[in-house]
């Protein structure tokens, strides 16, 4: 492990007097000093602290503000229709931009993107927490945006290269804890602020958060590994064009027919997302940098690990939008035991992903991966066989399979996605390991969408559990797939 020991910004000196930058200087180096006489592996879980606070603020804003929506509405005076831009507007730039920066990263540094989305995601939540209208609010959450796509572009490329191989799955083990306990705390935190404060600190929590990840980032986070000799690093403009226009009327179209509003300007912006895509795509397969990973994609272990991914986000997902409607529909639980029920999930999910992560150093991935997606397949027939009546510990055991299930999944394919692109391609790598992710979630969203729209409200979580079962057990055969390579 090549530690590279970052320079003080020089924009930063300019801006204090000389005599307060060379004090600043002085302070700044013996901390470096401190910082190196810590143990290597100390010194790594420090730098991935950075990371995984950021991860961790990201995931948080997708979810702790969707409890205030009503109260935002209200606030500002606008349409429960409206408000969802609140959500939209942040969720949409982070696929349309990701893998922009995942190669931004590849060229000018993993570092140096990770800083400047640490910075923009703290920039947006002031400017969303002193928002006194509602287009000031979209455009505070439209810089967190761009803020979480810089670090989500690049956030497992720098595991990556802060650990060595033999420790991978245990940093993916705990990046993968991280994502599930903010999934969970969220709520419940939104809870708690909009009980006792506004809804302004929803924003503010967010920015001692960014800071202190800022300031362990400038410290320790290493520079990329050197390029292997001959290769060249170029940014691809025109497919950062259409990579964010795909993605842009790919989400709209999806947006649209999952809301049933217009089922014609749903085709119109669909059609014209695959008509970009078709010429993204055959752009991208003729460069020798691409912006879209073609080169990663030809690679039969990472395209399958791709695939996985996302048919077990859309199983996710599905189960993630059925299970309140279920609670409340059939079982007729209230807010606060929904609340409360569905944490087991993401509970297991944490405990189960750091022992994945040791997991895989020993064991095949692609068989980990098919057994944890046969157990979340497992954990929705189980949802099956569940009714009203019954006593709450009965489904919480339920819930908690497929959190195992998901957990035991996740670590080892995001090891197997990540360690099969060469190490000077970790950007491109961690790109797609989130576009996966945002993808199966959209498909996820708009196939519950459209199973409620078939289906009245006693059997719609039905049809999306059997339609989770489907995608489970999918990805469960592609993950074995990989069995036949060279996991």
């Amino acid at each position: 492990m090549c530690w590279q020991e970052p320079s003080l910004p020089a924009a930063s000196i300019s801006l204090i007097k000389t005599s307060d930058a060379a004090a600043w200087r002085r302070c700044y180096a013996s901390e470096m000093i401190a910082m190196k006489n810590l143990d290597t592996s100390v010194r790594q879980y420090f730098a991935a602290s950075a990371v995984m606070c950021v991860i961790m603020l990201n995931v948080l804003d997708a979810t702790i503000v969707n409890v205030a929506l009503p109260a935002l509405a209200l606030t500002f005076g606008v349409s429960d229709s409206a408000i969802t831009w609140v959500v939209n507007s942040y969720l949409m730039l982070i696929p349309m931009l990701m893998l922009t920066f995942s190669l931004l990263g590849d060229i000018w540094g993993y570092r140096r993107v990770f800083v400047a989305g640490s910075i923009l995601f703290g920039v947006g939540s002031v400017l969303c927490g002193l928002a006194s209208g509602f287009a000031m609010l979209i455009a505070g959450r439209m810089v967190q945006g761009v803020g979480a796509a810089c670090v989500m572009g690049v956030n497992t490329a720098l595991v990556r290269i802060i650990f060595p191989p033999r420790k991978l799955g245990t940093a993916m083990g705990l990046n993968a804890m991280v994502v599930a306990v903010s999934s969970a705390a969220g709520p419940a935190l939104a809870g708690v602020i909009l009980q006792y404060l506004s809804w302004h600190w929803l924003f503010f929590i967010n920015v001692p958060i960014a800071v202190l990840s800022l300031a362990i980032g400038l410290a320790l986070l290493p520079g990329n590994p050197p390029l292997p000799e001959g290769v060249k690093r170029s940014f691809d403009g025109m497919g950062a064009m259409y990579n964010a226009a795909f993605f842009c009327l790919l989400f709209l179209g999806v947006d649209t027919f999952a809301q049933g509003n217009n089922a014609i300007l749903s085709a119109v912006e669909l059609v014209a997302a695959a008509v970009i895509g078709a010429a993204y795509f055959h752009r991208e397969k003729i460069l020798a940098t691409p912006l879209f990973p073609v080169d990663l994609m030809r690679n039969s272990i990472f395209s399958l690990s791709v695939l996985t991914s996302i048919c077990s986000y859309t199983a996710q997902s599905l189960a993630y939008i059925a299970l309140p409607f279920y609670m409340h529909y059939v079982l007729h639980y209230d807010a606060v035991a929904i609340g409360a029920t569905i944490t087991p999930w993401p509970i297991a999910t944490m405990i189960t992903a750091p022992l994945a992560g040791k997991l895989v150093a020993r064991y095949r991935a692609g068989a980990i991966c098919a057994v944890g997606m046969c157990l979340f397949a497992l954990g929705f027939v189980s949802l099956l066989t569940f009714g009203a009546g019954q006593p709450a510990w009965q489904l919480v055991w339920r819930l908690a399979l497929c959190g195992v299930g998901f957990g035991l999944f996740q670590t080892p394919n995001n090891v197997t996605l990540v360690s099969s692109a060469p190490k000077h391609r970790s950007g491109g790598a961690s790109g797609m390991l989130g576009t996966a992710r945002v993808v199966g979630q959209a498909l996820g969203t708009t196939l519950a969408a459209l199973l409620f729209r078939i289906f009245d409200n006693t059997h719609q979580s039905t049809a999306c559990f059997i339609a989770g079962i489907a995608m489970a057990l999918t990805a469960a055969i592609v993950s074995s797939l990989r069995l036949k390579k060279q996991d």
